[in-house]
């Protein structure tokens, strides 16, 4: 087979590695297409290189750097954020509304906190609408209490 048709399909189907990264990012097709590109321009370049011993040199020499690269370049992108859960003991202090009627030590009352509804119970009946606040959490259960407004 012609080398320069090996270079030339090494040359494609990098581009087309590089596309698809560009459609579905986070993949990390981003380099393998990279390193196959490279190797194919490089080959396109200097035929006689595509079956020198040294081209898999080449091609690691290429691999490692963008590992790190991608790497670093998604974590510019999306760095690390904390998780989108709400965990009980994170919400302790927070305001919310009744959805439910609270009634004490049963937990089918509801109150939304943001845009999260929660089990509740409190000291006292507190009524559908009323503002209440955080004041302790078990599980998913928590613990509230009216807060009055003057």
């Amino acid at each position: 087979m012609d080398t320069q048709l090996i270079a030339l399909a090494f040359v494609i189907i990098g581009i087309l590695m590089l596309v698809a990264e560009s459609v579905t990012p986070g993949s990390f097709i981003i380099v393998p297409g990279t390193v196959i590109l490279v190797l194919g321009l490089l080959w396109l370049i200097n035929p006689d290189w595509t079956l020198a011993w040294w081209s898999p040199i080449v091609a690691v020499i290429i691999l490692i750097p963008m590992i790190f690269a991608s790497i670093k370049l998604y974590q510019m992108l999306a760095p690390p954020a904390p998780p989108e859960t709400t965990v009980a003991t994170s919400l302790i202090g927070k305001k919310g509304q009744v959805t439910k009627e609270i009634v004490p030590g049963d937990i089918t009352g509801k109150v939304r906190i943001e845009n999260d509804m929660w089990s509740a119970t409190g000291t006292k009946r507190i009524p559908i609408g009323a503002t209440v606040i955080v004041k302790e959490s078990q599980g998913v259960h928590i613990t509230v209490e009216e807060i009055k407004i003057v």
